[in-house]
């Protein structure tokens, strides 16, 4: 019994010395011992690089293996030698393998087009790993660059267009711009582009809730001379939340934006992609409720070519909207469609394109200001007339002009009588006038027989009275009303024409005219 009770009492004091001295031995290495495991492993690459150099592949790639079990600190450098030695064994699934896991810990991106790899060109292995890094273009990719940069160019020349509504031509050039800017990054996306240039990240994010506002605030420009007001600056509140949000991403060093690439791990990626759709939704319900409302007013179908630039603008952001409505589900769902992904460019590049078109071939449209309801109605009341049988289009039957630049020319007819106040000037001809048009005096007398019914000097008579009315009206409360001054004013040479004009379009002599309205 004592026996028994010295041997356990021995053993346990043992057991307890053995375990000092393991402890103690463990604490000496994490001192020292370091470099022991640092000397072991050196040595095993050191044999390997040895076995690499005399062509003995698979013994290095068995030292290579057990390096990295070992926890190597050189880990990096073991998976470059690794996809050197799969490929001299010829095992490209290894090598692809062993590819993306030295760039995805070195951040060298120019790795995969090493002249080596060209061995495995032909696998698919290596196919998935070169079309994930390799830089690449293809006609597709090179037509969105040009498209991008073709919509920079015409954005730009938006804003240089002479006697034009500069707030609703910004507002485009703006919305233009936004587009190429996105175009130019799936550019960038698309060709691996982005991996060479990591300060690419984020590069048109802050700026995706700008699309909504941007096209609202233009259609309510061109609809209604909408003025910007201090409370509009509350649409811009989640474009500067989405810039504090993603200001730090944007002072990063490069290889840590390298290193978000290239392992995929952008954040807020579906926080956003919610957000922008819940105000494309929001602003397609205001632009479609701006655009309905203008369709119901007959009379504003005189204006048809920019009502169907409108038209084509609304069809092209609702196509956007379905296809970003579906993108972003799979997004959700975390499923990658890049048939959708590359519709979605379509729907983008399809738009520039569209503007640019028609800034060249339809540049009335961005030319000049498009006229109102109130202007539209004002002006054919008191312009339209009975034509004179048989003698308006018989005389243009043979004409070379088309229906399109007839109707592009009267817009801006229209814009330079009711902006310009052409009438005011005593020695408007038909000629300096179609100077201004420039077009040429045979299709200015045309425009304005066909849409007015009238001649030249009909036609700028009844500006003239109409502004000499408001003028008069302004004057009603004066007992003796200064004529002489508004016949002057409103572009007549003498009083007695003056007389004569007003009388004929108002049955009215100027005096009895501000009598009536004192009554």
């Amino acid at each position: 019994m004592l026996l028994t009770f010295f041997k356990i009492n021995l053993t346990t004091i043992l057991s307890v010395f053995f375990c000092s001295l393991l402890s103690s031995g463990i604490h000496g290495l994490s001192s020292n011992g370091n470099n022991d495991f640092g000397k072991v492993t050196d040595s095993l690459i050191a044999i390997a690089d040895d076995y690499y150099q005399n062509g003995d592949y698979q013994l290095a790639i068995v030292k290579y293996r057990k390096a990295l079990k070992l926890d190597a600190k050189d880990s990096i450098s073991i998976f470059k030698k690794l996809a050197y030695c799969y490929v001299k064994t010829g095992e490209p699934h290894l090598a692809s393998e062993h590819i993306e896991k030295y760039i995805t810990t070195s951040l060298d991106v120019a790795f995969v087009s090493h002249s080596t790899f060209n061995k495995i060109n032909d696998s698919k292995a290596y196919k998935r790993v070169a079309d994930k890094y390799k830089k690449k273009t293809s006609v597709w990719t090179t037509l969105c660059l040009c498209i991008g940069f073709m919509g920079f160019f015409i954005g730009i020349i938006l804003n240089f267009r002479k006697r034009s509504d500069r707030i609703a031509n910004r507002l485009m050039s703006a919305f233009v711009l936004l587009h190429s800017l996105f175009i130019v990054h799936l550019y960038l996306i698309l060709t691996n582009t982005q991996y060479y240039f990591p300060h690419t990240l984020y590069f048109s994010t802050a700026f995706t809730f700008l699309y909504g506002p941007l096209i609202y605030f233009y259609f309510k420009r061109i609809k209604s001379r909408y003025i910007f007001k201090i409370q509009d600056v509350l649409h811009l509140v989640p474009s500067i939340l989405l810039i504090i949000l993603l200001f730090p991403k944007y002072i990063l060093p490069a290889q840590v934006k390298l290193d978000v690439l290239i392992n995929n791990d952008v954040p807020y990626l579906k926080l956003i992609s919610v957000a922008k759709l819940i105000t494309l939704y929001f602003y397609g319900f205001l632009i479609i409720k701006i655009y309905s409302k203008s369709e119901k007013n007959k009379l504003d179908k005189v204006c048809i070519i920019k009502r169907r630039w409108q038209r084509s603008i609304v069809v092209f952001c609702l196509s956007y909207l379905v296809l970003y409505t579906i993108s972003t589900i799979l997004v959700l769902q975390s499923i990658n469609n890049d048939v959708l992904f590359h519709f979605k460019i379509v729907s983008m590049v399809l738009l520039v394109l569209y503007v640019s078109y028609t800034a060249f071939v339809q540049p009335s449209i961005f030319g000049y200001v498009s006229i109102d309801d109130t202007n539209i109605v004002d002006t054919i009341t008191i312009l339209q007339q009975e034509p004179k049988q048989g003698t308006l289009h018989h005389r243009y039957q043979n004409s070379g002009l088309t229906d399109s630049l007839s109707l592009e020319l009267k817009e801006r007819l229209l814009y330079l009588l009711d902006h310009e106040k052409i009438y005011r000037q005593n020695d408007i001809t038909l000629q300096k006038l179609s100077e201004l048009l420039d077009t040429t005096r045979h299709n200015t007398s045309q425009v304005i027989n066909e849409h007015f019914n009238l001649n030249f000097f009909d036609l700028i008579n009844t500006y003239r009275i109409r502004e000499a009315k408001k003028l008069l009206r302004k004057q009603v409360n004066h007992e003796h009303p200064n004529i002489i001054d508004i016949v002057y004013e409103v572009g007549f040479n003498n009083k007695v024409t003056f007389y004569r004009s007003f009388k004929k379009y108002t049955k009215l002599t100027p005096s009895k005219y501000v009598k009536s309205h004192q009554e």
